[in-house]
Formats: structure tokens, sequence, C-alpha cells
């Protein structure tokens, strides 16, 4: 009997080994992978024209997610949508690395609520963030900033923290010189990550975070989400937030806040505002996309509609003529000056390219009927300069 037991103890032990390999080794980067699809397919075509105009582009994406993920950034990887290698491939000279912070389960586009158990707490623990992350959603801002900062340190000179006015000037000089640097600017995805407190906003600031989402899919103490249960605007707090945001040298980006909490914002400020990632309703009438007449108050404060690259947003078609058609519309509906990208690459989205094919968008764009000028501005001038217009020098 003592043999037997020993020999279960041995099983057991053995068991739960096996459990915490699968959990921390093996389960994150299945479930990234599967998250984070690209279709597979074969290359696109592009024209030499769209080739050569590609590389003489300034390109910046608004939003992408995969600071959420283990995986070292430097590298170019093997699944996964974007990384440092796959945006100097792609000529992006601006990324927006987004850190996510919570996510309910069940997440929807309809509604959500804020007290469903949490997904992030799972990715958190299962991909050994430090134990301050585990039940801190402001920790889990500053960790991703954190892992940024260390790429950036580990990246021979390909990644550039942009924190400043200077530091955005900077990466588009050495650009301009041939260097392969690609900035990057942290935000991040809802300001529940202040859990509440106003003071929180100078330790995201100082962390390096210059996009500051006020809402992701669950309400939250600032206000309503798109997807949330309240469909009501900003509360108290939310207008405290919201005015202090306007008086500092970042963006305030309204993607997932609920209609209302945009139109309270819109109207207590006088800065360009973005919706850094989604989609166009005129295109494609969803609830995860704004309607038009929203979409072009917030262009008429001078900021800018992030388009994204998923089907819930394109109504289907995820191909880079599929997006061009919709930043086509983008641009009859809002102007010119107001379309950018907004891919929401890494954040648990079907792709079918990768940011390292982008040429194949400026292809696109051409063939949609839109001029030089008219790309040049979608693909990151109009990026530019509303982070031009925000940060401080």
């Amino acid at each position: 009997m003592r043999r037997f037991l020993k020999w279960v103890g041995g099983l057991t032990g053995a068991a739960m080994a096996a459990g915490l390999l699968i959990f921390f080794v093996f389960l994150p980067p299945y479930i990234e992978g599967k998250r984070n699809n690209v279709i597979d397919h074969a290359p696109y075509p592009v024209t030499d024209a769209a080739a050569a105009l590609h590389e003489s582009l300034i390109v910046g994406d608004l939003h992408a997610d995969p600071l959420l993920w283990s995986r070292d950034l430097t590298e170019r990887g093997t699944r996964g949508q974007v990384d440092i290698p796959r945006l100097i491939e792609g000529n992006v000279a601006l990324q927006v690395f987004t850190a996510v912070t919570k996510s309910p389960a069940g997440q929807n586009y309809e509604a959500n609520s804020a007290d469903a158990f949490d997904n992030i707490t799972l990715l958190a623990i299962g991909q050994l963030w430090p134990l301050r992350t585990w039940d801190s959603l402001m920790q889990r801002a500053v960790y991703q900033a954190e892992k940024l900062h260390q790429f950036e340190a580990t990246s021979g000179g390909k990644l550039k923290v942009v924190k400043s006015r200077s530091d955005l000037e900077d990466v588009l000089a050495a650009r301009a010189s041939g260097q392969a640097v690609v900035g990057g600017i942290l935000g991040i995805e809802g300001a529940h990550a202040l859990e509440g407190d106003l003071t929180n906003l100078d330790a995201l600031f100082d962390a390096g975070h210059r996009v500051f989402g006020l809402q992701h899919f669950f309400d939250n103490e600032l206000g309503a989400s798109l997807h949330g249960q309240a469909n009501t605007g900003l509360t108290e707090f939310g207008r405290d937030v919201v005015a202090q945001l306007a008086e500092m040298p970042v963006v305030i980006d309204l993607a997932h806040s609920s209609p209302l909490v945009a139109r309270d914002v819109i109207a207590m400020t006088d800065v360009p505002l973005i919706v850094s990632h989604g989609g166009l309703h005129g295109f494609c009438a969803v609830k995860r996309n704004f309607p038009d007449d929203l979409m072009q108050e917030i262009a008429a404060t001078g900021g800018v509609i992030g388009m994204g690259y998923w089907a819930d947003v394109t109504c289907g078609d995820i191909t880079p003529a599929g997006v061009a058609k919709m930043i086509k519309a983008a641009v009859d509906t809002v102007g010119e000056d107001h379309v950018s990208l907004g891919s929401d690459y890494d954040g648990s989205v079907e792709t079918a390219f990768d940011t390292s094919e982008l040429a194949a968008l400026t292809s696109g764009l051409l063939s949609e009927g839109l001029t030089e000028a008219q790309i040049r501005k979608v693909m990151g001038e109009n990026m530019v300069r509303v982070f031009r217009q925000q940060l401080a020098q």
C-alpha cells in the first residue's frame, strides 16, 4: 500500500508539473498564435509605382497591442502581426504600442459587465509578469511601458521610444537620412488603469504613456463604454480626468468610448481628438463603428480616425484592397486630413496581412484613385501632425 501511495503521489506530482509547464510555457504563445492570426495568402501584387511611393512615405499606425504578449519584439516573430523587424520591412516610422490592462470574459461589442472575470489577470500570471501586476491595472500599464523601454535598449538603435516632439523629430530625421529606426509611442487602452485615482495620471505619464484611451470594453470610473451597460456620458471623475488630460502634452483617444462620452469630451476640450482604431459606419453599419456624424465632429477638432484591418469594422474584406476601400470611404466622409491607420495588430484580431506587407495597402489606395498627396496624409502625415501639435518639446 505504501508503495502504491508513493506511486500515486509521484503521478500527482508529475501531472501537476506537466500542468504548470503547459500553463506557463506552452499556453500563452498558443493563445497568442490563435488570437492574432494572419490568414495564409499568396503575396499581394504591388506595382513598381506603388512600391516606390511606399518607400518614400512616412507611415504611422495609431494602435497595436504586442506588449500584451510574451514575444521579444526586437526579433522577427513567427506568430502575431507586428514586431520591430516587420515594422522596418513595412517602412513604418511610428507605431503606437497600447497597454491593455483589463478584458472581460465573454467580451463582445454589444454589452459587457465591468464585474466579469478579467482575462488579463490570467494572462499576466501565465506569462509570469511581475507580482505587482497581478492585482493592479496601473502596474500592468507601467510594466508594459517598461517592456517597450527594454526593447529600445536591446534593439541596436532600431527602436526609439517617443515621448516628446524632439524625440519625434529625431526619428523622422534619422529615417530621412536612411537609418532603419521605428518610433514607438506608448498609450493606454482604457483609463481604468488610473484605478480611480487622478494622481495616477502622473505615474502613467512618467512611465512614458502619451496616448490615453478613456474606455475599453466595459464601463469604468470615467464613464460608459461603447460596449458597456450604462450608455451614459462622462462621470464627474471622468470630467476631472479629461480636463487634466487636455492640459497635458498627450493625445486623448475616444476608441471604445460611448457616443455620449465622446460628445462630452468634444464639448469640454479644445484639442485634436483621435479614434485610434475602428471603421466607418457608413461603410460598415455595425455598433463598433461610431456614426458618421460623430466621426465628422471628431475630425472637426483637428483629430484623426484610425482605420482598422479586421473583419468586424470592414464588414468582411480584410485584404489590403478591402481596407483601401474603407479608407477611400472615410476620406470622402471626414476629409483627407482626418484619416489615418489604426490596425489593432496583435489585439486579438485576425488579419490578412501583417505590418511588413503595408506596401500592398499603398497599392490598394492607388487603385482606389487616391492621389499621392492623399496617400501621404492617410499613411502617416495626418498622425504626425497631431503628435507634433500635442507632444511637448
